[in-house]
């Protein structure tokens, strides 16, 4: 089948040659390559595909990128190879064009959206070649057991999945109605999360104070938008395809209500193969750009028994690749509660930050079956500012937290890189852009909404850090 292949994609004639010559000399995984070839996905335009590509081909790797155009930051990074469209009215053809072509030994997704059409491909694929079929066999190697597809992308089954396994988890409950909703209400004290499935970056996460805005919450996250929703959204937004697809195609999502843990959020990111943890690393949330919204700054922190729970759920769902965990540290007791899983690589994956924390060497030596060669930790600070820093509230709380105390993460050596995370191609109409304009200036002498949780600053007592029941 021909490439659908982007008109900058990257190849270098020269590059090509020396790999073939290295194809000829060398082994691997049994294919005769011996650089191993990675295909990310992404549906969105995160900062984090780039600098796991710059990661990546540093091992020696060749990267390819499936995402949208124009406007990706993997187009302005010098280490990928070839850049595929990601096609909204297409998805899983836009998959399947990239991957034929490529012929990777991994699909490694970026976001939530193509972890889910990478489920839906496993699916198309099976059913019309079998189990035997090779993009079938490939998503399993590279995102684990078909058997846990369901589950990591059910809020509520995971839950249900981890407290099984003795994870401590908030009080929850799957809600199909508006019954269901009033009898939770009158028997649980608020206030209450609710979240749907299939949404991301706190897109599709309330905070509920009583039950009236329980149901305005229940019925926001569960109805398709009105048709003037819909127009809204088209005349505010430029990525128009993904915004008809997603009206055109809308499901009923699965609602999920937790009791609300009152404390600070921390999160963990590792990477596992075939039911085994290779690394991760665990942090505190020391600045967020809101309540239920990406992290800031966060705290490196041992986090022994969140990473367990990440173990414990590799182990029982049979889980390859990368993954995330949020939790809730309660305030009092410091007991983590997890709260949810990111089926997909989160913001700490590329960094080596040390022995058991250098995520893209763990999986390298998988893929290359070499023993494990860490990289130079970055840095030797337990505080991380992420790059780049977003939202209006990004430069609040430096008295709080001074910017020498913080390693500042930087992608070094991709200057094209830097400017576009600084400034990043907009999504946004030129309706939208103009609204955004005056909406700052209007809300310019307002307090920050971005949030400093002061705990997260304290020394940890290792003894308290019990994800498991008691």
């Amino acid at each position: 089948m021909k490439a659908l292949v982007h008109p900058n994609a990257y190849d270098n004639t020269a590059r090509d040659s020396e790999e073939v010559m290295n194809r000829a000399v060398m082994q691997s995984n049994g294919r005769g390559s011996v650089r191993p070839r990675i295909l990310l996905a992404d549906t969105n335009r995160w900062p984090l595909g780039p600098r796991l590509a710059m990661g990546f081909a540093s091992m020696g790797a060749e990267i390819s990128v499936v995402c949208p155009s124009p406007g990706h930051p993997a187009a302005k990074t010098s280490v990928v190879r070839r850049t595929f469209p990601y096609l909204p009215r297409q998805p899983l053809a836009s998959l399947k064009r990239a991957i034929e072509t490529v012929d990777p030994d991994i699909i490694l997704p970026l976001c939530d959206r193509s972890v889910q059409y990478l489920h839906a491909l496993h699916l198309a694929a099976t059913s019309n070649d079998g189990p035997d079929s090779k993009i079938a066999l490939l998503i399993e190697r590279s995102l684990g057991a078909p058997a846990s597809f369901q589950i990591v992308s059910s809020r509520h089954q995971l839950l249900q999945t981890a407290h099984s396994e003795g994870i401590r988890v908030p009080e929850m409950i799957a809600i199909d109605s508006v019954t269901e909703l009033n009898l939770w209400c009158t028997k649980t004290a608020p206030p209450w999360v609710t979240k749907a499935d299939g949404t991301w970056g706190g897109r599709g996460v309330r905070i509920a104070k009583n039950a009236n805005e329980a149901l305005q919450d229940w019925q926001a996250l569960s109805l398709r938008p009105s048709l003037l929703e819909l127009i809204k959204r088209l005349s505010l937004n430029r990525d128009r395809g993904w915004i008809l697809s997603e009206w055109w195609n809308h499901a009923r999502p699965n609602i999920l209500v937790q009791s609300y843990i009152h404390g600070r959020p921390a999160n963990c990111a590792v990477v596992c193969w075939q039911g085994k943890l290779l690394a991760g690393i665990a942090v505190e949330v020391v600045q967020a750009q809101g309540p239920t919204e990406p992290a800031i700054v966060v705290q490196v922190v041992e986090g022994s028994e969140m990473l367990r729970a990440a173990e414990l759920l590799a182990q029982r769902l049979d889980l390859s690749g990368f993954f995330g965990l949020d939790f809730m540290i309660e305030e009092g007791t410091e007991l983590p509660y997890l709260i949810e899983m990111n089926p997909r690589c989160a913001p700490p994956c590329p960094m080596p930050l040390g022995r058991g924390r250098d995520l893209i060497a763990a999986l390298w030596a998988q893929l290359t079956n070499e023993p494990m060669n860490e990289r130079k930790p970055v840095t030797n600070k337990t505080r991380i500012t992420y790059f780049p820093r977003n939202g209006g509230g990004a430069n609040h709380g430096a008295d709080v937290i001074p910017p020498d105390t913080t390693y500042y993460d930087l992608p070094e050596g991709e200057l094209q890189l830097v400017e576009e995370l600084l400034h990043p191609w907009s999504a946004r109409s030129l309706l939208g852009q103009i609204l955004d304009f005056v909406r700052k200036i209007a809300t310019r002498n307002k307090t920050s909404t971005s949030y400093i949780f002061k705990k997260a600053l304290e020394p940890v007592n290792p003894d308290t850090q019990s994800v498991l029941r008691r």
